[in-house]
């Protein structure tokens, strides 16, 4: 599915960037004081990961370790990036597939911006409904009392629901998809 609206077209240019010695209540007042959600890593002008208020309270604050971590302890170091030229159909799959809610752009080996789901559905809103089926296909697979079919879900060209998905080059498709490629 294309939208016709590229990455380059959603993200922020400058997103805030902390150091990996930082302290994560120095982090988290940060991200309270800037209405974010997220913030980059960087070390020496590189970007080297990303730290979420998801991993801040799952590894340090449950943990009951958040007084004693910085920022190098908890942050996610193996980055899942994208190129601006991508359209941002292509993000939210990413983002769907890897469970995260923030993309680091790269262009020709260089960190350029982020892009956020918030980012994609700013421009995009439409695509809201088609994040919500997922994740309630996904939640409702969770569930001990649904019976989901081994290839039921939602086509990733069309958006619809299937109770019968072909893998085609990576992707799920329905019937009716899979005989216009």
């Amino acid at each position: 599915m294309e939208t016709g609206y590229k990455v380059g077209d959603a993200m922020t240019h400058k997103p805030v960037t902390i150091s990996p010695t930082a302290t994560l209540k120095q982090c988290a007042d940060m991200m309270a004081k800037k209405h974010i959600g997220s913030v980059l890593v960087e070390d020496k002008d590189k970007i080297v990961g990303v730290l979420s208020e998801q991993d801040i309270v799952r590894k340090a604050v449950a943990k009951g370790t958040a007084g004693k971590k910085k920022v190098k302890d908890i942050m996610e170091k193996n980055l899942i990036t994208i190129s601006p030229d991508k359209d941002i159909f292509e993000a939210i799959r990413i983002m769907r597939d890897y469970n995260i809610r923030h993309l680091p752009v790269m262009h020709q080996g260089k960190f350029i911006g982020l892009v956020t789901m918030k980012d994609i559905l700013k421009i995009e809103p439409d695509l809201f409904e088609l994040l919500v089926e997922k994740f309630e296909i996904r939640e409702e697979a969770k569930k001990p009392a649904h019976n989901i079919g081994e290839n039921e879900g939602v086509c990733e060209l069309c958006g619809e629901y299937a109770e019968s998905l072909s893998t085609i080059d990576g992707i799920q498709v329905c019937p009716k998809c899979e005989e216009e490629l």
